[in-house]
C-alpha cells in the first residue's frame, strides 16, 4: 500500500459527516467498545450442547441484543487474527502469516480510520502485533492510530504480566489476574471520557480463557472435574505417553477434565469482567450512544478431534461468539445465521458507526444484517493455517513473544502416524472453507477433510474419500482458488487437490 493511497483514504474518512438512515439531521458518531477475549469458542457458550461453563452476563447480553451465530475466525491464531482485524486485509497481504510478526506502521489500520474520523481512540490489553519479544511501543505510527495506549506484555502469564506507562515507558506490574486489571484500565478510560465532546473508540483485549487454564480459584472451583461432560468427538491419541505443555490433557480423561475446569472457570471470570464493563459504561451515562461488541479471536479444541489449542478448521477452533448492541439500531433479541468472518469485522464496524469503508478492505460490510436487514449471502467464508517453513523456528502454535511456550518445528519428513504432542496439535498447513452446510480443507499433502455439519454437527465422519462427494469438492476447490487469487496467497492448491492427505483428522 503506497503513501498516496494511505493519505487519500485517511482524508476521505476525516472529511465525512454521517446521518443515520432516514434521520432529519446528522447525528454524532456512536462510541464503540470492542471487547475480545482470547480462545473463547462458541461451543462453550450457555445453551450449547455439552457446555457447562456459566456466563450469565454474556448470555443476557446475547439474548437481549443481536448475535451473529455463524461468526468464524478465518485464521484461528492470535497474530494472524489480529492482523486481519486491524488491517482489514488477508495474511499474505500484510505478512502476518503466523505469530510474532509485526503489523507494518503504514497500514490503514482500524484505529487510524476511527481516529481520523474524529474519534478519541484507546486500546487496553493484549496486542501481539509488534513481533517477537516484549518491548514498549512509544507514541507514533506503530501504535496504529490509538491515542490512549495501555498494551500489556507476556499476557499468557496471567498473574505475572505487565504493562507500561504510556508516556514514559516505565514498566507497571499490577497485582492480580490480568483480566481484572485490564478491566480496571478500561473503566478508567470511561471515566476520562466523562466530559468529552467527541466520540471514542476503545478496544479491550483480554487473554483468558487462553491457557494456562488458571483462573481465580473461586471461578475454577465452580467446576468439579469429575462432573464435567465431554463432547462426543473428544479423543485421547496421546494416552499413556509422557507429554507436557499444551498437549498434556490428551493423555487421558483426568488431565483433560482438569484443563476443562480451568477453561470453564476462565470463561466465568471473563464473564464477570464483561459485566463490570457494562456496569461502568452504564454509570458513565453514554451506554445509549455506544456500540458494544463481544467476540473472541478463535476457539479451543479442548480435546475434540484429539487436539488441544486452535489453528485447525474444526468448529471448536474457528467458530466464535459475536454479540453486538447498538441501542435503537440493532434489534433486541435478534440473531442471524449469515456467515460472518474476521475479515468482515473491520468494514462492518465502519458501517455500524457510519464511517465509509476504506477501499482496501477485503471483507464485507455486514452492518445491514446487524440493523435487521438482509444481504446477499456469501457462499462461504475461508479458513487457513500456515506453518512456518524455517527449520528450527518457533511453531506457530507457540507464542513466545507473548509469554507462551515454545515448541519445536514439525519434522515434515515424519509419517502421519509418528506425529505426537505439540507437532500434532496445530497441524497441518491448509486452506479451506466453511459454508452454510459444510467444512472443507485441503492440506499441502492433499484434500484433508470434508464434513457435513448439518448431518454431522460434531464432525465425526470425514467424507473426503467418498466418491459421491467429488463434485462438491471440485466446486469448493474453485471457490478456494478464487479466494487465493484475491488474497495474494501462494498456497499450491492445484497440485494439492490431486491427492488425498493422510494427515489424521
Amino acid at each position: 500500500m503506497n503513501r498516496r493511497d494511505f493519505l487519500q483514504a485517511g482524508a476521505a474518512v476525516a472529511a465525512i459527516t454521517v446521518a443515520e438512515p432516514g434521520a432529519a439531521a446528522p447525528r454524532r458518531h456512536p462510541n464503540l467498545l470492542y471487547v475480545f477475549s482470547d480462545q473463547h469458542r462458541a461451543a462453550s457458550l450457555p445453551g450449547e450442547p455439552f457446555n457447562q461453563a456459566a456466563a450469565p452476563h454474556l448470555n443476557a447480553f446475547r439474548h437481549a441484543n443481536f448475535s451473529m451465530d455463524r461468526c468464524v475466525s478465518n485464521y484461528p491464531l492470535c497474530t494472524p487474527y489480529r492482523g486481519i482485524l486491524m488491517s482489514g486485509r488477508w495474511p499474505y497481504q500484510t505478512g502476518l502469516t503466523h505469530n510474532n510478526v509485526a503489523l507494518q506502521s503504514n497500514e490503514i489500520s482500524l484505529g487510524r480510520v476511527f481516529r481520523d474520523a474524529g474519534y478519541h481512540t484507546g486500546y487496553v490489553g493484549k496486542w501481539h502485533l509488534q513481533g517477537r519479544g516484549a518491548a514498549f511501543i512509544p507514541a507514533g505510527p506503530d501504535r496504529q492510530g490509538f491515542d490512549d495506549w495501555h498494551v500489556w506484555e507476556r499476557t499468557n502469564a496471567h498473574y505475572r504480566s505487565w504493562t507500561y506507562d504510556p508516556d514514559t515507558g516505565a514498566r507497571v506490574e499490577p497485582e492480580g489476574w490480568n483480566c481484572t486489571t485490564m478491566t480496571d484500565q478500561a473503566v478508567a478510560f470511561f471515566e476520562r471520557q466523562h466530559s468529552a465532546t467527541k466520540p471514542w473508540m476503545l478496544m479491550v483485549s483480554w487473554n483468558p480463557p487462553h491457557p494456562p487454564y488458571n483462573p481465580p480459584a473461586q471461578d475454577a472451583n465452580r467446576y468439579p472435574p469429575d462432573q464435567l461432560k465431554m463432547r462426543p468427538n473428544v479423543a485421547f491419541p496421546l494416552q499413556g505417553k509422557a507429554v507436557t505443555g499444551e498437549a498434556r490433557p490428551l493423555t487421558g480423561s483426568e488431565p483433560l477434565r482438569e484443563a476443562m475446569q480451568g477453561y470453564y472457570g476462565a470463561i466465568t471470570g471473563v464473564d464477570t469482567e464483561f459485566g463490570r464493563l457494562l456496569s461502568a459504561l452504564e454509570t458513565s451515562g453514554v451506554a445509549e450512544d455506544t456500540i458494544v461488541v463481544y467476540t473472541s479471536d478463535h476457539g479451543d479444541m479442548m480435546g475434540s478431534q484429539g487436539r488441544m489449542a486452535k489453528q485447525v478448521p474444526f468448529e471448536e477452533s474457528c467458530r466464535v461468539p459475536f454479540f453486538v448492541r447498538y441501542p435503537g439500531v440493532t434489534p433486541k433479541g435478534g440473531a442471524s445465521d449469515t456467515l460472518f468472518a474476521a475479515i468482515d469485522i473491520y468494514p462492518t464496524l465502519c458501517g455500524l458507526a457510519g464511517l465509509p469503508v476504506p477501499r482496501h478492505c477485503a471483507g464485507r460490510d455486514l452492518s445491514a444484517v446487524m440493523r435487521g436487514g438482509n444481504v446477499t449471502a456469501s457462499p462461504a467464508v475461508f479458513l487457513m493455517n500456515q506453518m512456518p517453513q524455517t527449520s528450527g523456528s518457533l511453531q506457530s502454535g507457540g507464542e513466545d513473544g507473548d509469554g507462551g511456550e515454545s515448541a519445536p518445528a514439525q519434522d515434515r519428513s515424519a509419517g502421519a502416524g509418528e506425529r505426537t504432542g505439540h507437532e500434532f496439535i496445530n497441524q497441518p498447513t491448509y486452506r479451506g472453507l466453511r459454508t452454510d452446510t459444510h467444512t472443507y480443507a485441503v492440506a499441502e499433502t492433499g484434500r484433508w477433510c470434508l464434513y457435513d455439519n448439518v448431518a454431522d454437527p460434531f464432525q465425526m465422519k470425514n467424507l473426503v474419500r467418498e466418491p459421491a462427494q467429488q463434485a462438491l469438492m471440485v466446486g469448493f476447490d474453485t471457490l478456494i482458488a478464487e479466494w487465493l487469487r484475491s488474497a495474494e496467497d501462494p498456497f499450491p492448491l492445484a497440485q494439492a487437490a490431486l491427492h488425498i492427505s493422510d494427515f489424521p483428522t
